[in-house]
């Protein structure tokens, strides 16, 4: 006689929900870059951007405005030091293994529902762009000309002999939006990875909210670039960047 007892169905599998996947224990190395990688962009990468930008938009109050913020900066305990542990190598990480996770494509675009697929690519490729920007901005102004460490009058000059050279001035303007776009969106990845927003919901309002910073720091960045133009062309050698710096030169 057959049984009438039916096989047993495999139990389908629980349908999983969108969202940003959360940061797991127990990935081993690969977890622990991760997780490096997204702290430091919020710190002390994305801080440097903060102060950063703050500090360019003195240019708005003239040259001897900047040349003091420059100043400041360079005249700090442990300029040197903090330069190269609290900039250089914070950068180089975040931006060389961001560009390993976005060529080795490890990364799921269907884990971020807000921005979509075309989002998450313009975050790898405005990361791209930051970085390529940043090395290139750090050369030219920390490792060509004169040196500003001991000459800070000189910074709003070398800035304008970039920028009137031709495509200098728009690959600034190019840099200050990819670098805006993807600290913003960075913010939100950030928070939403690591438990911060959770919902979808909140996301979705927080998303407004990384929106609006990103347009505040593009525009706060371009308006800034802006004085550079305007103001009459600065001296960049050392006796004129003491000049600038005692308020002599014109502004």
């Amino acid at each position: 006689m057959a049984s009438s007892v039916s096989p047993s169905l495999p139990a389908a599998a629980p349908k999983v929900g969108p969202g940003v996947a959360p940061l797991r224990a127990g990935q081993g190395t690969s977890f622990v870059l991760r997780r490096l990688h997204s702290l430091s962009g919020i710190v002390p990468v994305g801080a440097f951007l903060v102060e950063h930008f703050i500090s360019n938009a003195f240019a708005t109050n003239g040259p001897q405005a900047y040349a003091d913020q420059v100043k400041f900066l360079t005249n700090l305990p442990f300029a040197k030091l903090l330069e190269v542990f609290g900039i250089y190598i914070p950068i180089l990480f975040h931006g060389l293994y961001g560009i390993y996770i976005w060529w080795r494509g490890e990364s799921n675009v269907t884990d971020y529902p807000w921005t979509g697929n075309w989002l998450y690519s313009a975050q790898r490729w405005t990361g791209i762009i930051a970085f390529a920007y940043i090395v290139y901005h750090t050369y030219t102004m920390r490792f060509t000309g004169v040196h500003l460490f001991g000459n800070p009058g000189a910074a709003f000059g070398k800035v304008q002999l970039e920028m009137q050279e031709g495509w200098p001035g728009y690959a600034y303007a190019v840099g200050i939006i990819a670098a805006s776009w993807h600290f913003a969106y960075g913010i939100w990845l950030f928070c939403a990875k690591w438990g911060i927003v959770v919902g979808d919901k909140a996301r979705r309002r927080f998303g407004v909210v990384c929106l609006a910073i990103g347009l505040l720091f593009a525009g706060v960045g371009i308006y800034t670039l802006r004085a550079f133009f305007v103001t009459p062309l600065q001296p960049i050698t050392e006796p004129g960047a003491k000049q600038v710096e005692s308020s002599q030169a014109h502004r």
